[in-house]
């Protein structure tokens, strides 16, 4: 099963490059241009990974990032970047990402980082049901 990966970006020709390079890969992509269209996305579809830009115009991606992981706290993130400070780095990994990326990105490191995304993500996902189910026996007495 491929990767499902959101990727958020303003700039139009980046993500049609990206969503391109990314399919060849395997990977199924969909794209944003905003982060509210994007929040609004990740509440309907599930994605193993959201890629986010971290400037964007309206919501940025350090706020996307904090509105996603509310929404989805399985969803795995990397920011992306042309901005890149340690500072910023250090808030988006406090903040829940999994990881923060430069552009322009390697795209050999990123598609192993949507795989290990997804890899994190099912993980989470496994732990989250078998605390459901612990919950269920003790409330139940079984």
């Amino acid at each position: 099963m491929a990767e499902h990966v959101l990727l958020v970006d303003d700039e139009e020709d980046f993500l049609d490059i990206m969503k391109e390079r990314l399919s060849a890969r395997g990977m199924e992509v969909s794209t944003e241009t905003s982060a509210e269209k994007a929040l609004k996305r990740i509440e309907s579809e599930l994605f193993d990974a959201l890629i986010l830009d971290l400037k964007m115009p309206g919501i940025d991606g350090l706020e996307a990032l904090k509105r996603a992981k509310k929404l989805r706290p399985e969803l795995q993130v990397i920011l992306l970047t042309g901005h890149a400070s340690i500072e910023k780095g250090v808030e988006a990994i406090k903040l829940g990402a999994m990881d923060f990326v430069e552009k322009p990105a390697d795209l050999e490191a990123l598609s192993e980082k949507i795989k290990r995304a997804r890899q994190n993500k099912m993980l989470i996902v496994e732990k989250m049901n078998q605390e459901k189910i612990v919950e269920m026996l003790r409330r139940f007495g079984v």
